[in-house]
C-alpha cells in the first residue's frame, strides 16, 4: 500500500544528478534548433492560439514529410515549455516526419482540462500545415496529454482524429486521482470531477477512422513503480475497451532517460513510434 503519494511520484530523489538534466536538455534543443534553422527546416514559436505559451515549433524533414509527429513535453502540468526538447524531434526528422512540440499555458495559471484544449488545437494547427499520418507522443504529464487525444471525446477535431495513426504516452499519467494526495495538488487543483474527466484510464478510447485506436505505453523499467503501474493500468484497461495496446518497459532507463531514444531514427522507441503496432482486427 502507497503511503506516502509525493514520494511515489518524485523522481528527482531516485536519479544520480537529477538536477544537471534540465540543464543538459536545454543545451541539446538549442544546438538542434540552430543546426536546422540554419537549413531553413524550423520553423518557431507558430501560434495556435491567443495567449502567450500557445505557440509550437515544427520541424522539416530533408522533401515532403511522411507525415506528422507531436511531442508533448511534461513537467507535472507546471513546469517547461518546448525549448527544451527540441532535439527529441532529431528522429522523426531523420525518418523523413515533419515533428510539431506545442507548448501550453502552465497550471496554476490554467487547469489540466484547458491544457487538455490547448494540445488539441496546436495539434489541430499543425495538422493543417502538415499532410498525412499523425503520430502522437509525450512524456510524463505530457504522456497523460497524449493519451487524452486518443480518448473518445477528444478535443481533436474529427478530421484530425482520423488521421492518428499511433499514439505513444512514455512515462504517462492515466489516472489522476492519486495526485490529488500530493503536495502539487496546491497548485494543479484537480478535484474529483476532473480526476474523472481528465483520466485517460478511466475513459474509453476513441476509434480514428473507425479502426482500434493504436496505443503503445512505454516506460523506463528503472522508473518509480507508480509510473510503471501507471502505464501498465492503461494498456490493462483499453485492452478491454478495444484498443490495439501494448505497455513496454525499456531496459535500464528511469524518468529521466527514458525518452532519449526518441533522438535516434534506428532506435526501437522511434521506429515503433512511426511505425505502429500490428492491429488485431476491429
Amino acid at each position: 500500500m502507497i503511503r506516502n503519494w509525493d514520494d511515489a511520484y518524485n523522481n528527482s530523489n531516485y536519479i544520480e544528478n537529477a538536477a544537471a538534466f534540465p540543464q543538459k536538455l536545454t543545451d541539446a534543443a538549442t544546438a538542434f534548433r540552430e543546426q536546422l534553422g540554419a537549413k531553413n527546416r524550423a520553423k518557431l514559436d507558430i501560434p495556435y492560439g491567443r495567449t502567450e505559451r500557445e505557440k509550437y515549433d515544427l520541424f522539416l524533414p530533408e522533401g515532403t514529410p511522411k507525415g506528422l509527429m507531436v511531442f508533448v513535453h511534461g513537467g507535472y502540468w507546471r513546469s517547461f515549455d518546448k525549448s527544451s526538447w527540441s532535439h527529441l524531434a532529431n528522429g522523426a526528422i531523420k525518418q523523413g516526419w515533419a515533428a510539431c512540440l506545442p507548448s501550453y499555458t502552465l497550471a496554476p495559471d490554467a487547469r489540466i482540462a484547458t491544457i487538455t484544449k490547448q494540445i488539441g488545437a496546436a495539434i489541430d494547427h499543425a495538422a493543417g500545415e502538415i499532410n498525412g499520418p499523425i503520430h502522437i507522443s509525450g512524456h510524463s504529464a505530457g504522456g497523460h496529454l497524449a493519451a487524452r487525444m486518443i480518448c473518445d471525446g477528444s478535443p481533436l477535431s474529427s478530421p484530425t482524429l482520423d488521421r492518428i495513426g499511433h499514439v505513444m504516452p512514455i512515462s504517462g499519467l492515466h489516472d489522476l486521482r492519486p495526485l490529488r494526495h500530493t503536495e502539487m495538488n496546491q497548485v494543479l487543483n484537480i478535484d474529483a470531477a476532473e480526476a474523472q474527466s481528465e483520466s485517460a484510464a478511466l475513459l474509453v478510447p476513441a476509434r480514428p477512422g473507425n479502426k482500434p485506436a493504436q496505443v503503445t505505453c512505454w516506460v523506463g523499467a528503472d522508473e518509480r513503480p507508480e509510473f510503471i503501474r501507471q502505464s501498465d493500468l492503461l494498456a490493462n484497461i483499453w485492452t478491454g475497451l478495444g484498443a490495439n495496446i501494448q505497455s513496454i518497459h525499456a531496459p535500464d532507463k528511469h524518468h529521466f532517460t527514458v525518452i532519449d531514444d526518441l533522438t535516434d531514427p534506428e532506435s526501437d522507441m522511434t521506429c515503433c513510434l512511426l511505425a505502429g503496432i500490428i492491429e488485431n482486427g476491429d
